[in-house]
């Protein structure tokens, strides 16, 4: 199960470090040519949300590794299915399938419950 949990944590690392990435670095015309769902978002609204993907990624793993406070790893894993759900909305409201943010929610889920004791 340990093993498991890790290969989840650094699964949402990748994608939490890669999609905050991108929203801190690209122009927002550019980020709406591939995600329209941030149309309506305002630019520095997306910077902020990139910030706090990034924060989550870097939350998701290193209070685990290190064994300092890793009742952040809980926290960054509810972050993630909060911002998901925020994410679900806005896909749905650009006429979107919501499928990876549902994935991406569960998967965050998981690691919540299976670390839910480090609280």
């Amino acid at each position: 199960m340990n093993v498991t949990l890790w290969i989840a944590q650094a699964l949402l690392a990748l994608i939490f470090l890669a999609s905050g990435g991108m929203k801190l670095v690209t122009p927002k015309a550019k980020l709406i040519e591939k995600l329209h769902a941030l149309a309506p978002i305002p630019a520095g609204l997306i910077k902020v949300i990139g910030v706090l993907e990034v924060l989550g990624a870097i939350g998701i793993v290193v209070p685990a590794l290190t064994g300092i406070m890793p009742g952040l790893t809980v926290l960054a894993a509810i972050g993630f299915m909060l911002t998901m759900i925020g994410a679900a909305i806005a896909h749905v409201r650009a006429g979107e399938p919501p499928v990876p943010n549902a994935v991406i929610f569960a998967i965050a889920a998981f690691v919540a419950w299976g670390r839910w004791d480090w609280l």
